[in-house]
């Protein structure tokens, strides 16, 4: 067993430092650490996407990712999107297509089609299904949050023709 030692992390775009053993999954040192609880402990396993944070641009399970291995990326959690007042459009998205019920699974929705429409705003409802066939809701909101996954799509599409 190693003993805790300290450990940069870049989250939400600040350094911030702490001590843990290596192996300590990041989810743990986001939740208790950071106090940043966005990220859900779902099963602990990286099967349900309640703990989905986003690592370098891509979709991770923060519950079974080592705090080592998250150590020099850009971690994003869903603190860390847009500003009061100013939502990430994925956020307005889930709001306007009232895709929550309890809530629970929504941090690993959002962040997951957050990440998938940063690499790929084209995508249609089949990629989209695909990126999200690992997150469960158990409150069966899947078409609602499918919705608003399509509408996030949309504005997104839409807001860069317009800059473009």
């Amino acid at each position: 067993m190693k003993p805790p030692r300290p450990h940069r992390l870049r989250v939400n775009g600040s350094e911030r430092v702490v001590t843990a053993e290596s192996d300590t999954p990041l989810l743990y040192l986001l939740r208790n650490d950071l106090a940043l609880n966005g990220p859900k402990y779902g099963c602990g396993l990286g099967e349900c996407g309640a703990c989905t944070v986003i690592v370098d641009g891509l979709a991770a399970r923060s519950c079974v990712l080592p705090v080592a291995m998250a150590e020099g990326r850009e971690i994003l959690t869903l603190e860390g999107l847009g500003a009061p007042g100013r939502l990430d459009p994925v956020q307005q998205a889930f709001i306007d297509a009232e895709a929550a019920q309890c809530g629970y699974c929504l941090n690993g929705m959002i962040m997951t089609v957050k990440a998938l429409l940063d690499r790929d705003p084209e995508v249609g409802e089949t990629q989209i299904r695909n990126e999200l066939r690992f997150n469960l809701c158990r409150c069966g909101t899947h078409v609602e949050i499918l919705q608003a996954a399509m509408l996030a799509a949309q504005r997104i599409r839409q807001a860069r023709s317009a800059g473009a």
